[in-house]
């Protein structure tokens, strides 16, 4: 097979600009997945390329859902809504600044003979590890979950689809949506557990002073 036209010349010093990428089983995960995907039919690309966003959308939109519905429930069951909520938005700061720390080259660049990529490779200098998208479709589900438990049957799939679909666009290595899977789980399981007692005792009072003195039945 020919080399990548998106690698250094041979003898050329190195881009000091890009970020450290890894090697071995990673870039062959990364290839195996990516010669799949374009195994596969045209139709599945394009469902790919706009679920790759459009499950992002969903999952907001079911945790939006999961927090108006949670409402008028118990104080315990309000606070456990707005701490994963802002778990999500936590996680998703983590992640950037994970990038920034890490700074691991796409492999859609970095990964030689790779196929070309069936998503646009993102700018230089957009890191690749972790998944900004595999951790806020966790972190979203989790928190669906932690509410609504009811749509676990459908959150968590999409959750795992989401993620799984930017290797298969050719942007991101198994281990960065892996990473981000499980730094958007950590951050909602953490903020859940770690401050229940305070949010709810916040949430009763505040609710107890709006005029919210018991919970609907």
């Amino acid at each position: 097979m020919s080399s990548d036209p998106r690698s250094d010349p041979p003898g050329s010093p190195p881009d000091a600009s890009r970020g450290p990428s890894p090697d071995g089983l990673h870039s062959d995960l990364y290839r195996y997945v990516t010669d799949f995907a374009h195994d596969t039919p045209g139709w599945v690309h394009s469902l790919a390329g706009y679920g790759t966003e459009g499950g992002l959308l969903i999952l907001a939109a079911l945790l939006a859902a999961a927090c108006w519905r949670v409402r008028h429930a118990g104080p315990e069951v309000l606070a456990r809504a707005l701490l994963g909520g802002t778990a999500v938005a936590a996680a998703y700061g983590l992640s950037e600044t994970a990038k920034l720390v890490v700074r691991e080259e796409r492999p859609c660049r970095a990964v030689p003979d790779a196929p070309t990529p069936i998503a646009p490779c993102p700018e230089p200098g957009d890191w690749s590890f972790p998944s900004n998208h595999a951790t806020i479709a966790a972190a979203a589900a989790v928190t669906v979950v932690l509410v609504w438990r009811a749509m676990a049957w459908l959150v968590l799939p999409l959750a795992v689809l989401t993620a799984f679909s930017r290797v298969f666009l050719g942007v991101h290595y198994p281990h960065d949506v892996a990473a981000g899977a499980l730094l958007g789980t950590a951050a909602v399981l953490l903020a859940t557990w770690s401050a229940a007692g305070p949010a709810t005792a916040l949430t009763g009072r505040v609710r107890a002073r709006l005029g919210y003195t018991s919970p609907a039945s």
